[in-house]
């Protein structure tokens, strides 16, 4: 490892949620010394439409830097003498507008999981000779409200300034690491700590560019024929660069300036790298939704069975390229929030592990939380949230189970698509010979949740003692490209974790009734998006 043992060496990353914006320091043994966090507002301006603010985006994250320093130093810490990088994590696929000239936003930041481009789907699965799956082979992607090609349309074809701007040569695009990263190395008028002017860096990482439907997944470039189909001018994209290589300096103006900007990964990509998965391994990370992905090594491999192909990471400029299946669930922890926020039915989101406790079973109730449609691998843009099963025996309590079984079912869908698309040479089994699902995510706290998918599944649930895979994730490949560690060092486990382990306890038969009964409980939620006309 780099440096002396006397000296302090610190590797940072920011990460930039759905929900929260994070800032965690970590040292030389990627062990978390300081952080802080902070939510941020959520804007819902129409049923199905969530947006959220750039510019408090952008100032929640000098406000994590600077708490972190303050409680770093509180701690006796020289992070700011010890810092070698930064890297950058974020919500992937939220799509913002801004102007070239006046760095200022267009519009609102259009969320991962909103709806509005549901028309423009159906415009482009008419039009277009491949339908909803035109553009797959390409870049791994159905056409869907997800991603982010449909959002940076229906701000082009709605919003004025953005038209304006896209005509006049002064609009650029980017997902919010793009957005993050031009700002923190100078966006508009920027200087470096001897006042010499910076420019904005315009990049994305290959792992963020593919969410956008918008990238050749083997070229890892912008795909023409694409852009032309879609009437997206290239002018306005970033540069597509590796998850780890220096990309820029922090500018003035910010906490830590001139600490290089070294790494950069979508958010489960970076939990992919934070659980050092390699080929065969694969994870699931439980937030705002849930994300499972699974490394197919460094061939793309198309999914027959509703799955995504994409990225799984790309360590520097001139190493091989890792890809992976993903399943993608809108909602996992946000059915939490709902509990919480909407019905009232808990105060916290902890509250709802001994209120589902407080059941033996979910007493025949299912839950289906497609509160925007649903994703991989039913891709239902039509269905919406349903609880069925109500009896006057029925209480709150029978509701929360239901809400927490509804994430496990959910992922259990997308690892069994995954097992289907893999087959047994692609996925690597324990020495028991048992597959091993790595979980990470706040919800992993959980420990019936993680019970309950265990039993669900059929397989271990392994989960480290830090479930905060994502961050570390972006940590790693910044420490990488700043020579803090070296890939040998990371994936030997530089950061030693306790796991827990979850074994599953029901019988074959009532894991295989309870699934049909899901599948059942998902039919009902379908074309029941016109309910609300």
């Amino acid at each position: 490892m780099a440096g002396t043992a006397e000296e302090e060496v610190y590797v940072a990353s920011i990460d930039q949620g759905t929900t929260s914006t994070r800032f965690i320091v970590y040292d030389r043994h990627a062990t978390p010394v300081a952080s802080h966090q902070l939510e941020f507002k959520q804007h819902y301006p129409e049923a199905g439409w969530v947006e959220h603010d750039p510019m408090e985006i952008i100032e929640s994250v000098k406000i994590c830097m600077s708490e972190t320093l303050g409680k770093a130093a509180a701690g006796g810490l020289n992070v700011d003498a010890g810092l070698k990088a930064i890297g950058i994590t974020n919500q992937r696929e939220t799509t913002v507008m801004w102007s070239k000239s006046t760095g200022l936003p267009l519009y609102n930041a259009i969320v991962w999981m909103d709806v509005r481009t549901s028309s423009i789907c159906r415009r482009l699965e008419s039009e277009l000779s491949g339908g909803r799956t035109h553009f797959v082979e390409t870049c791994g992607l159905p056409i869907s409200t997800y991603f982010s090609a449909l959002k940076l349309l229906w701000l082009m074809e709605n919003v004025n300034a953005v038209k304006d701007a896209v005509k006049a040569g002064d609009a650029l695009f980017g997902t919010i690491d793009t957005w993050l990263i031009w700002n923190l190395t100078g966006g508009i008028g920027g200087k470096d700590t001897d006042g010499k002017e910076l420019l904005g860096q315009h990049v994305t990482d290959c792992s963020n560019a593919s969410r956008t439907m918008l990238m050749n997944l083997k070229a890892l470039d912008w795909d023409k024929p694409t852009l032309e189909a879609l009437g997206i001018p290239a002018g306005i994209l970033p540069k597509i660069i590796s998850n780890s290589e220096k990309i820029g300096v922090v500018a003035s103006g910010f906490p830590l300036a001139g600490v290089s900007i070294s790494g950069c990964l979508g958010d489960q990509h970076a939990a992919m790298l934070g659980q050092l998965c390699q080929k065969g391994e694969a994870k699931s990370t439980y937030g705002t939704g849930a994300f499972i992905l699974l490394n197919t090594g460094e061939e793309v491999t198309q999914s027959s069975h509703g799955l995504l192909s994409t990225i799984a990471y790309k360590l520097g400029p001139d190493v091989p390229t890792n890809y992976a299946l993903e399943g993608s669930i809108a909602i996992a922890g946000a059915a939490v929030q709902w509990l919480r926020d909407s019905l009232g039915i808990i105060s916290s989101a902890a509250e709802i592990e001994g209120l589902a406790e407080s059941v033996q079973d979910s007493g025949g109730i299912y839950f289906v939380p497609a509160f925007n449609g649903l994703f991989a691998p039913w891709w239902r843009d039509d269905a919406r949230g349903i609880c069925i099963g109500i009896t006057r025996f029925t209480n709150k309590g029978h509701i929360a189970r239901a809400v927490l079984e509804s994430m496990c079912f959910q992922v259990n869908d997308v690892l069994s698509s995954m097992h289907k698309d893999a087959g047994e040479a692609g996925e690597v089994k324990s020495a028991e010979g048992e597959f091993l699902l790595r979980v990470d995510g706040g919800a992993t706290v959980n420990n019936l949740l993680m019970q309950i998918q265990a039993d669900l599944l059929g397989s271990p649930v392994v989960r480290p003692a830090d479930i905060e895979t994502t961050a570390l994730g972006a940590a790693y490949a910044a420490g990488l490209a700043a020579g803090v560690w070296t890939k040998e060092e990371i994936f030997a486990g530089l950061h030693k974790d306790n796991t827990t382990v979850f074994r599953p306890k029901l019988d074959d038969a009532h894991r295989k009734k309870r699934g049909e009964s899901w599948y059942k409980a998902v039919s009902r939620s379908f074309d029941l998006a016109d309910l609300s006309l």
